[in-house]
C-alpha cells in the first residue's frame, strides 16, 4: 500500500511511494492544516498580519518538532519532518517559515546546544506553540558574513550583558524567547536564551515586505541587556556549533521550496485542464504540455534531492556542502516553476485568489534566507576546488 499523498502526475517517479506508515501519519497531520489555513491566509498575507491562531494550530497538530526529540510529542524521522514542512509550505510559505524558525532554528539550538534543564524548561512549550521562539544571528551589517557578528556578551558576575543589533529575526517581536548569538570576550561565539520582556531588549516589526507577509520579522536592539549566566547555551562554544544548527535548516529550506513548487505546478495543471482558449482546453496545446513536463522534471529532481538529503541526515552522514546543494538546487528550481506557473495562468496569475502570486513572492525569501544562492555555491565550490572564496 502506498502512503504517498501526491498524485502520480505530481510525484512522477513515485519518490515517496515507499515511505513508512509513521512518516505518512506525520504528512497527513500537516496536510490537515489546509482546511483552516487556506481560506484565510491570503487576507492575512495581504494585510501583513501574523495569524497566531494558525501558529497555535500547528502546535496542536504536533508538527512543530522538526525531527527533534521532545517529551510528550510524536517522534518524526528526518524524512517525516521534511514531508511535514513541505506540506505546510505547500499550503503557505509564511506558515512553513514559522516551523523553520520556531522548530528548525530556535528549538534546534536548545536541543543541540542547550543543557538538560533548558531542554526540559522550554522545548515542550515551544512544540505546542504556547511559547514562541526566535533565532537571532543575522545582523544589519552581517548577513551572509554571519561569522563576523558584532553583538557582544560580557560576563558580569552571574550575568551576561548583551549589546548589539539583530535583523530579519522571525518571531523576534512576537513575545516569547529569542536565542541570541553573541561574541564573548574570548572572541568565541555563544548563544543565550533571552526572554523578550528582558530590560534592554527592544524589537520592532520590519514593515513593507514583498515576501512572507504572514509572519513577522524583527529588527532587535540589545542595550545593556542582562541575562542570567544560566541562560547561556553550554554547548554553544564556537561558530562551528552554530553552523551545525544552520546545516539542518538548509535541508528544511529545500523541502520548503519543494512545497511551494508543488503548489504552483498543481494549480497551473488544474487551470489548464479547465481553461478554454481557441475552442479547446489549454491542456491540449503542445507548448502547455511541454511546460508541464519541464515542471515535472524539476519537481522530480527536487524530490530526489530532498529524500537523499534527509536519508543522509538520519544516518548522520550529511555533509555541509550536500545540504547547500539541496538548498541551492531547490530554490532555483522553485523559482522557475513559480514563474512558469504564474505565466500559464495569464492575467489571473497575479491575483492572490489563485495562490500562485503568494508563492511566487514568498519563494524569493526562501532563495535568500539560510544562505544566499552565492554563499551556497561557494560552499560547494570550496569542496570542489579545495579553495575558499569567502575568506
Amino acid at each position: 500500500m502506498s502512503h504517498n499523498l501526491f498524485e502520480s502526475t505530481t510525484d512522477f517517479l513515485g519518490v515517496f511511494d515507499g515511505i513508512t506508515a509513521a512518516d505518512a501519519a506525520t504528512w497527513s497531520r500537516a496536510a490537515s492544516f489546509r482546511d483552516a489555513c487556506l481560506p484565510v491566509i491570503n487576507e492575512h498575507w495581504q494585510k501583513a498580519e501574523y495569524p497566531l491562531d494558525l501558529v497555535r494550530l500547528l502546535g496542536e497538530k504536533d508538527v512543530m518538532t522538526d525531527g527533534l526529540e521532545v517529551d510528550g510529542h510524536a517522534h518524526m524521522s528526518s524524512l517525516g519532518a521534511g514531508l511535514a514542512l513541505m506540506e505546510v509550505t505547500r499550503i503557505d510559505a509564511s506558515m512553513g517559515t514559522v516551523i523553520a524558525v520556531q522548530a528548525g532554528l530556535a528549538m534546534r539550538s536548545i536541543a543541540m546546544l542547550g543543557s538538560d534543564e533548558q531542554k526540559k524548561k522550554y522545548l515542550s512549550d515551544m512544540a505546542d506553540c504556547s511559547l514562541l521562539g526566535s533565532f537571532a544571528l543575522t545582523e544589519p551589517n552581517h548577513g551572509s558574513d554571519s561569522i563576523a557578528l558584532e553583538t557582544t556578551a560580557v560576563r558580569d558576575g552571574d550575568e551576561f550583558i548583551l549589546n548589539g543589533e539583530k535583523k530579519w529575526i522571525g518571531n523576534g517581536a512576537s513575545g516569547g524567547i529569542t536565542i541570541v548569538y553573541a561574541r564573548l570576550e574570548s572572541g568565541d561565539v555563544s548563544g543565550f536564551i533571552v526572554p523578550q520582556d528582558t530590560p534592554g531588549y527592544s524589537a520592532t516589526v520590519i514593515e513593507n515586505k514583498l515576501s512572507l507577509r504572514a509572519i513577522h520579522q524583527a529588527h532587535i536592539t540589545l542595550t545593556d541587556c542582562r541575562v542570567p549566566a544560566a541562560n547561556q547555551l553550554p554547548n554553544a562554544k564556537s561558530f562551528k556549533d552554530t553552523a551545525r544548527v544552520l546545516m539542518a535548516t538548509r535541508i528544511g529550506v529545500a523541502w520548503m521550496a519543494l512545497g511551494s513548487a508543488v503548489a504552483c505546478y498543481e494549480i497551473a495543471r488544474e487551470y489548464v485542464l479547465e481553461r478554454q482558449q481557441f475552442g479547446r482546453e489549454l491542456a491540449k496545446a503542445q507548448i502547455i504540455q511541454q511546460r508541464l513536463a519541464n515542471m515535472a522534471l524539476d519537481l522530480s529532481q527536487m524530490m530526489l534531492m530532498c529524500r537523499e538529503a534527509s536519508t543522509r541526515e538520519e544516518e548522520g552522514t550529511l555533509a555541509p556542502e550536500q545540504a547547500s546543494m539541496a538548498k541551492l538546487h531547490n530554490t532555483r528550481a522553485a523559482r522557475r516553476i513559480a514563474a512558469d506557473a504564474r505565466d500559464m495562468l495569464g492575467g489571473v496569475g497575479i491575483l492572490l485568489d489563485n495562490h500562485i502570486a503568494r508563492h511566487f513572492a514568498d519563494i524569493e525569501a526562501m532563495h535568500t534566507y539560510e544562505g544566499t544562492d552565492t554563499v551556497q555555491s561557494l560552499i560547494m565550490g570550496k569542496k570542489i576546488t579545495g579553495f575558499s572564496a569567502y575568506k
